[in-house]
């Protein structure tokens, strides 16, 4: 029996409108061998955390969400499971041909583009990719990327207008959890925002889930 291939999962959002084209669902990967300075989503940094799910769950779970175009694979660093990521969207699109994908990438695109086979295939099935790593000192409100060094970049025909629409945040969205608890989503506009959100909401008695949204 052929092994089931596996993602080290920090996270999964079902809806959210902040990060990429249209309603979408999310995926943050554990793991990231970078480490880029002033990170809001250090939690996902280390590979020895995160929840091992099947790709065929995951894509069951994606294929089952309704009035979603495509799902946004941020982390963490996606392309450190590039293989994986590759497989689910293959099993997506043999079913809902029209999902489109988006990533997050620390590297360059010139870089994954002459990366291992596994990057390669991984970029060959994207629509979108935000590339680069989060430089704090370069923080901007900038569309779905959280400093200037940072590129939108089309990789199919689907998405070729994107880059060309106004460059502006589209902010962070809030959900309150099934346990009560607080959980966010989205690319701060203005750097801090975790640490200026967990000290309000402690001040009300409230707790921020350590799964966030990535900043980068």
């Amino acid at each position: 029996m052929a092994e089931v291939t596996r993602l080290s999962v920090a996270r999964r959002l079902d809806r959210c409108t902040v990060l990429g084209p249209g309603v979408r669902a999310v995926i943050w990967v554990q793991g990231c061998p970078l480490r880029c300075r002033g990170c809001v989503a250090a939690e996902t940094l280390p590979f020895d955390g995160g929840t091992p799910l099947a790709v065929p769950e995951l894509a069951d779970w994606l294929c089952r969400l309704p009035d979603i175009e495509g799902v946004t694979l941020s982390g963490g660093e996606p392309f450190a499971q590039a293989g994986a990521l590759a497989e689910l969207l293959d099993a997506v699109r043999a079913r809902r041909p029209e999902f489109s994908a988006m990533a997050y990438s620390g590297y360059r695109h010139e870089a994954l583009r002459g990366g291992s086979p596994e990057r390669r295939a991984l970029l060959e099935r994207l629509d979108l990719l935000v590339d680069g790593p989060y430089v704090a000192a370069r923080h901007a409100a900038l569309r779905w990327r959280g400093s200037a060094n940072q590129r939108l970049i089309a990789l199919s025909a689907r998405y070729a207008h994107v880059p060309a629409e106004p460059d502006t945040s589209a902010g962070v969205e809030v959900s309150v959890e099934p346990d009560g608890s607080l959980s966010w989503a989205g690319v701060p506009p203005t750097p801090g925002f975790r640490e200026g959100l967990e000290e309000q909401l402690a001040a009300r008695g409230f707790v921020l889930r350590t799964e966030v949204g990535r900043e980068a």
